[in-house]
């Protein structure tokens, strides 16, 4: 079973919690991941901005950023896969930013892949919406 810790304080109302633990099963078991943890922490945006200069060089805040703590690698038995910290005033999609942050635990980069993160994103995104309209839950 995938543990997923949820930090901070999320957006209230839509995505539900158990929506968004939900799509971190998702998009984990599409890298083969089932057992194992990883964390959502909701952030502000001076949070967030601090993180991405410490972590990445990089100046400002950003919508989501991830990072992971077992790597890419295959491994058996449960992953520790890490946090993806999640700004929702930066984020117009809270649901895309969990996907894209628990891919990125996962290995995946879509700098770097031609595009393949981005098209699995976009069809987890479209099967979690599927599943949300028939009333599945987790």
């Amino acid at each position: 079973m995938l543990e997923v810790e949820l930090r901070g304080d999320p957006p209230r109302g839509d995505p539900t919690l158990d929506e968004i633990a939900y799509l971190c099963e998702l998009a984990a078991a599409s890298g083969g991941v089932f057992d194992g943890h990883l964390a959502i922490a909701f952030v502000d945006e001076q949070e967030i901005a601090a993180l991405n200069d410490q972590h990445r060089g990089r100046e400002g805040a950003t919508d989501v950023l991830s990072f992971p703590i077992d790597g890419a690698e295959r491994a058996h038995g449960p992953r520790e896969l890490g946090d993806v910290v999640i700004c929702p005033q930066r984020t117009a999609d809270i649901r895309e930013a969990v996907l894209h942050g628990v891919l990125h635990l996962l290995g995946m980069d879509h700098e770097r892949d031609e595009g393949e993160m981005l098209v699995l994103q976009a069809e987890l995104l479209r099967w979690g919406a599927e599943d949300r309209a028939r009333g599945l839950k987790r």
